[in-house]
C-alpha cells in the first residue's frame, strides 16, 4: 500500500512528539507500506514568525511572509528526517520546490496547480520515508507560496491524489471529526463517518479538522480520508462520499471567530453598486461570507458582509480608496463578531430545523445580526462574547450528544 499521513503542529510540538510520530512512521513502513508524510510547523511556530515579522513592519508584503512562514515546515521535515534516521530507520526530508508541488501566485492562499511526483517515486524506490513540507508550494517563477493557515491538509490530500494513494491518513490532536469543538462542548460525540459535503460545510464554517480545500480534493478525486489522533490508536473518522451508520437531522456544530463585518453605509440606492463593491473585494482577492443588504432613508441603501480577519486590512483599505466612487457615506467595521453554524444532510428534507435552530438562540439569551442559508447549513452572524453559550445550547437542542435525533 501507499499511505499518506499528515500530522498537525501539535503532533510535533516537542522533542518527545517528534520521536512519537517517528514511531508511527516507522511502523507503517515496517508493515510493508510506501509512506509519504506531510508535516505542519512544529506547535506555535507559525505564530512565532508572524509575531517576528511584525516587529519588523506591522504590513508586510505577502510575498515576503509567505517566504518567512515557509520556514516552519522546514524545519519540521528536517527534524523529523535525523529522528527517523537516529532510530535506524530511512528518511529524506523535501521542500515544496524539490518536491514540486507549483501553485498559483496568490501569495498567502495560493491553490495547486500541479505536483510532479517523479522525485518521490524515487524516493520511494530508495525505500525512503519520504517528508515533505506541508501547507506550501512555489509559482512557475520559482517564488515560495504558501496555502493559507491549515493548508498542510490540502498538501497531504493533494499528494495522496497524485500518487494514486491507497489512504490519506490526517493526523491531530482529537481523535477524529466531532459533533462540536470537544474543548468547549464537554459532551460532543465524535463521528464514525461523516459525508464529504458535510465535512465541507464545516470545515469551510471554522471547524478546525480539516483545511476546506482539502476536503473539496478529496471529494474531487475520491480520496479515502480518514482523521485520527496521532497520541493514540482510535480508529478515527472516515470521510466519505456516502454515510449509512449515522443519518442524523444535524451532524454537527462549527464555529469561526476569525471574521470582521465590514458595513457601507449610506450608498446610492442605484444598479450596480453591489457589484462594484463586491467586483473590488474580487480583486483584491478577499474572500466574502454573509451579506446583507438594507434600504435606509432618501434613497440611500446599506451593504454589510463577512470576510476573514486577515483579509481586513487588504479591504478596508479599498474599500476607503474608492468610497466617492461608491458613493459611500460612511465605511464601518467589527472586529467582536463570530459565525455560529449547523449542519446536516437531514435538513433539506426534514422542516422545522431553523425553528429549533433559532429557538436555541433564544434559549441561550443570543441577539443575532446576520443569518445566511443553504440546503444543509445555517449560519448566524453573533457577538463573539456568546459562541460558547450558543454553540453548547444548540448541540443540546439537537441532542447531539446522542444519537436520537436521525432521519426519517
Amino acid at each position: 500500500m501507499l499511505i499518506v499521513q499528515k500530522y498537525g503542529g501539535s503532533s510535533v510540538a516537542n522533542a518527545e512528539r517528534v520521536f512519537n510520530v517517528a514511531r508511527r512512521i516507522m511502523a507503517a513502513q515496517q508493515a510493508g507500506n510506501d509512506v509519504v508524510v506531510v508535516l505542519s510547523a512544529q506547535g506555535k511556530t507559525t505564530d512565532g514568525l508572524i509575531a517576528k515579522a511584525k516587529e519588523i513592519n506591522p504590513h508586510p508584503s505577502r510575498r515576503e511572509m509567505d517566504m518567512l512562514l515557509a520556514t516552519g515546515e522546514q524545519q519540521s521535515v528536517a527534524l523529523m528526517a535525523m529522528a527517523i534516521n537516529y532510530l535506524g530507520g530511512r528518511a529524506v526530508s523535501l521542500n515544496g520546490t524539490q518536491v514540486g508541488i507549483e501553485t498559483t501566485q496568490n501569495f498567502s492562499n495560493a491553490r495547486i496547480r500541479t505536483i510532479h511526483t517523479e522525485r518521490i517515486m524515487l524516493e520511494l524506490e530508495r525505500k525512503n520515508v519520504v517528508l515533505v513540507t506541508g501547507f506550501q508550494g512555489v509559482t512557475a517563477s520559482y517564488d515560495v507560496t504558501t496555502l493559507g493557515r491549515g493548508g498542510s491538509d490540502t498538501s497531504a490530500v493533494a499528494l495522496a491524489a497524485a500518487l494514486n494513494a491507497d489512504i490519506c491518513e490526517i493526523y491531530t490532536d482529537v481523535d477524529g471529526v466531532y459533533t462540536a469543538d470537544p474543548r468547549v462542548v464537554k459532551d460532543a460525540r465524535k463521528l464514525d463517518e461523516i459525508s464529504y459535503d458535510e465535512m465541507l460545510e464545516l470545515a469551510s464554517l471554522g471547524a478546525k479538522v480539516l483545511h476546506c480545500r482539502s476536503v473539496e480534493l478529496a471529494k474531487k478525486y475520491n480520496v479515502k480520508l480518514v482523521v485520527k489522533n496521532s497520541m493514540s490508536d482510535d480508529k478515527g473518522t472516515e470521510v466519505k462520499e456516502e454515510c449509512k451508520m449515522e443519518r442524523m437531522l444535524v451532524s454537527g456544530v462549527a464555529t469561526d471567530k476569525n471574521v470582521s463585518r465590514l458595513s457601507i453605509m449610506g450608498i446610492k440606492d442605484e444598479p450596480g453598486k453591489a457589484f462594484e463593491i463586491f467586483q473590488l473585494m474580487a480583486q483584491e482577492k478577499v474572500s466574502v461570507d454573509i451579506i446583507l443588504q438594507s434600504t435606509g432613508a432618501n434613497g440611500r441603501q446599506n451593504i454589510s458582509f463577512t470576510i476573514g480577519q486577515d483579509d481586513l486590512d487588504v479591504a478596508l483599505k479599498a474599500l476607503e480608496n474608492n468610497k466617492e466612487r461608491l458613493t459611500a457615506e460612511e465605511i464601518r467595521h467589527d472586529e467582536s463578531v463570530a459565525k455560529l453554524s449547523i449542519v446536516g444532510a437531514g435538513m433539506a428534507t426534514n422542516p422545522g430545523i431553523a425553528a429549533m435552530f433559532f429557538e436555541a438562540m433564544y434559549d441561550a439569551g443570543v441577539n443575532i445580526q446576520m443569518i445566511s442559508t443553504s440546503e444543509i447549513k445555517i449560519t448566524v452572524l453573533i457577538d463573539e462574547k456568546d459562541i460558547d453559550a450558543a454553540m453548547q445550547s444548540v448541540h443540546d437542542k439537537f441532542k447531539l450528544a446522542s444519537v436520537r435525533m436521525r432521519m426519517d
